[in-house]
């Protein structure tokens, strides 16, 4: 059973970024977030453009028609297969979550063709089993480049789930050719990582941390990064408007970018 008297985090970026499927205790946590970090709500909204145009940039740039999306979130239009079949109709997406609730409405909005879409329940932290599933082996099956999605997910994991070991492992499990979309809540100040960790864990209970930007870096070692040379705060990686959704001098970033495999 869900416990809706808790908020999830899934659940309170659903509501920063203007979604529905959110509850009285995701709204009182993300109200008490704002009072610490005003500008986060820009930055979620910032995130998940990010991961909108990485989506497009690869399906049209790169050729790329098939992704498997690790930690999905609750849906949010326009979703992944959406943007990528706005390219290639027949391109095809796995969405993974942990999160019962998250897989529950996945299965209702995402999964509107079971030939091009599906859902699976796993932890992201157990790739084993993920990459045994059946959905997933045959979108690896013809040896085609894969792009693996990572987007406002790696800071829930702790130090000592090592995300870093996690992203190889997937990279290593992609054919040639692939390619990993990666951002990450980040600061370089370390009293602000921490008062935001420490936020989020008291909050939802289990969380990661803020990490700072050589930390995101470390996540493409391996890899080629596309576009930009290094990690960037993500509403400037490609953007196709013209407003700047950071505030200036804001203690928090979403740092990532797209890169290719080695």
């Amino acid at each position: 059973m869900i416990d809706v008297t808790r908020p999830s985090y899934a659940r309170m970026y659903d509501y920063l970024i203007g979604g529905t499927d959110n509850y009285p205790s995701d709204r009182r946590a993300c109200a008490e977030l704002l009072d610490i970090a005003p500008d986060m709500q820009q930055l979620a909204q910032a995130n998940r453009a990010f991961l909108v145009r990485a989506v497009r940039y690869l399906a049209q740039t790169h050729g790329v028609r098939r992704f498997l999306d690790f930690g999905t979130g609750l849906p949010t239009r326009p979703n992944v297969h959406e943007v990528a079949q706005e390219v290639t109709p027949t391109a095809s997406v796995v969405y993974i979550d942990n999160d019962p609730m998250v897989c529950a409405h996945g299965r209702m909005v995402l999964e509107e063709d079971l030939l091009t879409t599906a859902v699976v329940e796993a932890d992201i932290r157990d790739p084993e089993r993920i990459f045994s599933v059946p959905r997933v082996r045959r979108i690896l099956a013809d040896d085609r480049p894969v792009a693996a999605l990572f987007v406002s997910v790696l800071h829930c994991l702790t130090d000592d789930d090592d995300p870093w070991l996690l992203v190889r492992d997937v990279a290593a499990r992609l054919p040639a050719g692939s390619y990993l979309v990666i951002s990450h809540i980040a600061s370089d100040d370390a009293t602000s990582r921490e008062e935001l960790s420490a936020f989020m864990k008291r909050t939802i209970g289990s969380w990661g941390r803020v990490r700072s930007t050589a930390d995101i870096a470390r996540f493409f070692d391996g890899s080629d990064l596309l576009e930009h040379p290094a990690p960037v705060e993500v509403s400037t990686w490609l953007p196709d408007t013209g407003l700047a959704l950071r505030p200036a001098g804001a203690d928090w970033i979403a740092c990532g970018g797209v890169a290719r495999i080695r």
